[in-house]
């Protein structure tokens, strides 16, 4: 098994807890090298060895740079975390520039670096200085990788492929729900989450998303009594200054607040007509091209996914029978939809989400170990390292 380093952007953030813990049950030895955001799990400690780089904050660059900065010199301590590496996992770009630098000064230069991207910021995406200096550093960087990850097919042929002009190997790890021990029981597909009275739609994860929050709003307002929204989740609020008082004026939409993963997905799904599954933060870019993990937990639990029809995750709920979708991220499309929906439309799709083998929704170990294997030793017999993880 091998020594994995892995760089982490917020150590306390669930799908890089995820991510670790995938690694460490294929029995790879995993320590960290990390920072803290502070938007959710704030009290985590990690039982492997971990390099903490200190607090990081969202949004403001300038001292996100300087932070940056800061945790150079730790990466030439005496530290055990970068003792007889096998391989280095850089999350994000950032991370990835730190990795680099750890690489060079603390490893073999053929030590292996995997750049796990799972989202595409705003400042890679468009023709301004900013934007092309930052592409020209990621090119940079990417030159010095052995394998790209990806969560979304959409990054490759939205960004790394026309933008960047990416041929390299790269392997795709969807952000499909993770289970360290006994997963939750899905519910029977004869049962019913749907209640009298008003459709409920949910919206759950992370709540950062001002377009979503707005067009949500909009829908209950009009559609008074016929529709409740559910929000469930950490809320970022400097993405959403204004949330609190959004939700504030309307009766019919209610913040339950954070919940456990993955204790408490079956009460928050099972509690929805429907969810709405669209991230639209940065639309036009990695909006357009991600595919969130609410699309696989609310299939797990039989609850159908709403998204925009020209996005992956609108193409990923359409091929994929996930749910509805519609024709552009407004109001009014939504109470549309929300409108003239059937409800027995709505049960048949539940039973046919339930009726999907769970693979489809769950990440099992042997997808980690495709993605990892290109860059782990390869017996002659093996498949070719070019080819991309399913």
């Amino acid at each position: 098994m091998a020594r994995i380093v892995y760089f982490a952007f917020d150590l306390t953030e669930a799908s890089q807890i995820r991510r670790i813990a995938a690694l460490r049950e294929l029995g790879h030895d995993v320590r960290s090298v990390s920072f803290r955001r502070g938007n959710m799990n704030v009290d985590f400690v990690p039982d492997w060895p971990n390099l903490d780089l200190g607090y990081m904050p969202n949004q403001r660059f300038a001292e996100r740079i300087l932070r940056l900065a800061r945790a150079v010199p730790l990466l030439f301590r005496a530290d055990p975390i970068f003792e007889d590496a096998d391989v280095i996992i850089a999350r994000n770009f950032d991370l990835l520039a730190l990795a680099a630098i750890a690489r060079a000064a603390r490893l073999p230069r053929a030590t292996p670096l995997i750049y796990e991207c799972l989202d595409i910021h705003s400042l890679f995406v468009g023709r301004r200085l900013v934007n092309r200096v930052m592409r020209f550093l990621e090119r940079w960087l990417m030159s010095k990788t052995a394998l790209l990850w990806v969560s979304s097919p959409g990054f490759i042929h939205g960004y790394f492929q026309p933008m960047q002009g990416y041929d390299g190997p790269f392997a795709l790890i969807e952000n499909k729900l993770w289970f360290d021990g006994l997963p939750p029981p899905r519910p029977r597909p004869t049962g019913s989450i749907l209640r009298s009275g008003p459709i409920t739609l949910g919206w759950v994860g992370s709540i950062r998303c001002a377009a979503s929050l707005d067009i949500l709003a909009e829908t209950a307002r009009r559609l008074g009594p016929k529709v409740r929204v559910e929000i469930h989740g950490n809320v970022h609020s400097h993405a959403l200054p204004h949330f609190d008082a959004v939700i504030a004026e309307l009766d019919n939409v209610t913040w339950h607040g954070p919940y456990r993963y993955p204790d408490d997905l079956g009460r928050v799904y099972c509690g929805c007509d429907a969810v709405w599954a669209q991230d639209l933060w940065q639309r036009g870019g990695n909006s357009d091209w991600l595919l969130p993990n609410r699309i696989y937990e609310a299939s797990w639990f039989g609850c159908p996914s709403i998204a925009v029809a020209d996005t992956e995750t609108g193409r990923r709920v359409t091929t994929d029978g996930l749910g509805l979708t519609i024709q552009d991220p407004s109001a009014d499309a939504l109470e549309g939809l929300l409108s003239g929906i059937d409800i027995g439309e709505l049960r048949a799709m539940r039973a046919q989400l339930l009726a999907i083998e769970d693979d489809r929704f769950r990440l099992r170990p042997a997808d980690v170990a495709a993605a990892l294997a290109p860059v782990l030793t390869t017996p002659p017999d093996a498949a070719p390292a070019e080819s991309p993880a399913a």
